[in-house]
């Protein structure tokens, strides 16, 4: 069997695909609130848009690289492992353009055996896992690989814990597809989705406890033969990307900690590794933008992200801390009416429906967007909006 062939910087399109991409994602309102200081007044409703918000770097390019990909290959079969980023109208267009989507089985993973010799498949921004490498590299595949270079900065980390026989320990989702994909490629892992978890396993470090209780908390957060007492004596932080940067610090320190008061400060490097800065910087930047525009006179805020969006979420919980009703949605449909809006809770599953969520007096609204939201898709909410006060 000959080796697959990989693509990793496109086919030389950008250009060519460049106004397909524009005249899909791009907006001339946007254009105007940015001229006008991300300040927009209509209708006794104020838009305050975040600085930093929407496509990031390593989304435009991953999109971008898809677009090339049907152009370069026209009568390939395109496949994609997972969606290319978390939205809906994104992965929309690429189905329209006949690239097809890998469906998940009812246990949660893929169904591969539908790929073909020869057949093209793109690996999302995300990334995949080694087993679905692996799977892909016997098929003997076309690969366009579109993984953000920060998720594979984090691999290259993870992998150096390995070496040194260090536990991965990451915060992150465990069904999330990036840290799927992070955890693969560990020898030995545990994931903590917050603090609280930490500190949690912080404690069975220092003072022990029941193993079989540590085991049976959440099967789908530690490696296949996963021994707390044995692989909690070396570990290593790492992190999906899109998590909150702050909450991964204070990780690491509680991690840091945790494994100097066990073993003392002068081994501590044979028994701790930081995490380093692996949150992505798009990611940060957003999440500044939102602190910053939080600091604003508002009476509500909108996020817009796909709801499985993870750096989404985020952006939604750091408007929560202010105390401001703030409302995740994905799009202009989610906008019913004036008088009701569908959203998503943060840490829930399912959407919920608000009543009365628009003030009839003159309003002040802040705006952010997720990094995998067209900026298309944040100005059809805004004009909704807009479009609200004359209902009333």
């Amino acid at each position: 069997m000959k080796n697959p062939t990989y693509h990793r910087k496109g086919f030389g399109l950008k250009d060519v695909v460049d106004g397909d991409l524009k005249s899909a994602y791009e907006s001339d309102l946007i254009a105007e609130l940015k001229e006008g200081g991300n300040t927009l007044k209509r209708n006794g409703i104020t838009i305050r848009l975040a600085e930093a918000f929407g496509f990031c770097w390593g989304v435009d390019r991953a999109v971008s690289m898809a677009y090339e990909t049907r152009r370069h290959f026209p009568d390939r079969k395109i496949w994609i492992t997972n969606e290319i980023i978390h939205n809906p109208l994104v992965n929309s267009h690429l189905r329209d353009m006949g690239i097809d989507f890998l469906q998940v089985k009812d246990d949660g993973t893929k169904s591969l055996d539908c790929v073909n010799e020869n057949d093209v498949v793109i690996l999302p921004a995300f990334g995949a896992s080694v087993e679905e490498m692996h799977f892909l590299e016997q098929r003997n595949c076309e690969i366009v690989d579109t993984t953000c270079p920060w998720v594979s900065r984090v691999w290259n980390r993870v992998q150096k814990f390995a070496q040194g026989d260090f536990t991965a320990i990451i915060h992150g989702k465990y069904n999330h597809e990036e840290t799927v994909a992070t955890s693969s490629r560990a020898d030995t892992y545990l994931i903590v989705q917050n603090l609280k978890e930490a500190e949690w396993i912080a404690d069975y470090i220092l003072n022990g406890g029941s193993k079989e209780v540590f085991l049976d908390r959440d099967k789908q957060a530690y490696s296949q033969g996963f021994d707390p007492d044995r692989d909690l004596v070396r570990i290593g932080i790492a992190n999906q990307t899109t998590m909150l940067k702050g909450e991964t610090e204070m990780i690491g320190k509680l991690f840091e900690r945790t494994m100097m008061a066990k073993y003392g400060p002068s081994v501590i490097n044979d028994h701790f590794l930081s995490p380093g800065d692996t949150i992505c910087d798009a990611t940060q930047e957003r999440q500044d933008a939102m602190l910053h525009l939080i600091e604003e006179p508002l009476d509500l805020m909108l996020i817009i992200g796909g709801f499985n969006s993870s750096n989404t979420g985020h952006l939604h919980e750091i408007a929560l801390t202010n105390g401001l009703p703030s409302y995740h949605i994905d799009g202009p449909s989610c906008i019913v009416s004036a008088d009701e809006i569908r959203h998503k809770p943060p840490h829930d599953t399912d959407c919920s429906t608000t009543n009365s969520w628009l003030p009839k007096e003159p309003v002040v609204i802040g705006v952010s967007a997720g990094a995998s939201t067209p900026n298309q898709v944040v100005a059809e909410v805004i004009e909704k909006v807009f479009s609200l006060r004359q209902e009333v």
